[in-house]
């Protein structure tokens, strides 16, 4: 009993010092998983927030797209009357021809000597005289076309060419005008896609138009026309201006004989001076040899 007393005690010491360090591990432990817990709930707090801004910009896109979809809905409904969509053939072109020519070279709504009016006239020189451009928007069939199956497009397409000949054949008859207006005039169709499709499958229209003397343009095909016809318009300014610019190269061919006569009369002047202070250098080295003799003579 006496030698294992000690022992006993230095086990109990023992256990007791592992107890405390395993308690302390464990607070310490604890420390760290509250830390990451609390350090977790901030990052969860942050995601679920940036979350919720996510979820509000998703919103509101999606209002816009519900209006967007609104709005086109709303054109649609819009093109889908004949005379509107005409209103908007001749609102499109009215804005290219005013952002590309000065209003006193074109005319809208222009009224022809046979009683017609032409939503564009544009005023050009001679030889190319006045230019008729008339919108037309052949939406209906074009779309049924579009919308259609492949084996019921066939009669869609002839529907389709049908009506772009009416148009042709009335721009054609009413808006080329032998002495009033060019020999030649513009179909302005405002959607670029039916443009594309008419240059990409109906050759035929093409020549077909080119036979009536029309042009078929889209909105940027219009703006190409505009841009020739701005060149035209300054070369006509050019020429009505030839006269003035005669005159003024007229007077600088005066101007410059002047100066040329002005110097040469200048030039004959510095010769002279040139001669004369020769002259004078000539004069004045004789009484300069004259006075030498003269010192030598009373030495």
């Amino acid at each position: 009993m006496i030698t294992t007393t000690p022992l006993l005690i230095l086990l109990v010491i023992f256990f007791l010092a592992v107890l405390f360090f395993a308690l302390y591990k464990i607070d310490d432990l604890k420390k760290q998983v509250q830390t990451h817990l609390s350090e977790n709930r901030e990052k969860t707090s942050a995601t679920f927030s940036d979350v919720l801004q996510r979820l509000a910009l998703i919103d509101q896109a999606q209002q816009k797209m519900a209006e967007l979809s609104g709005e086109v809905l709303n054109l649609n409904l819009l093109l889908n009357d004949k005379k509107t969509r005409g209103a908007f053939g001749e609102v499109q072109l009215t804005n290219i021809v005013r952002n590309m020519l000065p209003e006193a070279h074109f005319q809208l709504q222009a009224e022809l000597p046979n009683h017609t009016r032409v939503d564009c006239l544009l005023l050009l020189p001679e030889p190319t005289g006045h230019l008729a451009i008339d919108a037309k928007f052949p939406l209906e069939n074009y779309r049924r076309l579009v919308d259609a199956p492949l084996e019921q497009k066939k009669p869609l397409e002839q529907s389709f060419i049908k009506d772009m000949k009416k148009h042709i054949d009335d721009i054609s008859q009413k808006y080329i005008l032998p002495g009033v207006t060019s020999s030649g005039a513009v179909l302005f169709l405002p959607a670029e896609s039916i443009f594309a499709d008419i240059h990409n499958y109906f050759y035929d229209l093409i020549d077909y138009a080119q036979k009536k003397s029309v042009w078929i343009t889209s909105p940027t095909t219009l703006m190409a026309v505009l841009t020739t016809a701005q060149a035209v318009l300054k070369n006509q300014a050019t020429k009505e201006h030839v006269h003035l610019i005669r005159e003024h190269l007229l007077k600088l061919s005066e101007d410059f004989e002047r100066f040329q006569r002005r110097m040469d009369q200048l030039q004959r002047h510095i010769e002279q001076a040139n001669e004369d202070a020769r002259d004078v250098n000539i004069s004045a080295r004789k009484i300069t040899d004259k006075f030498q003799k003269i010192e030598r003579v009373e030495m």
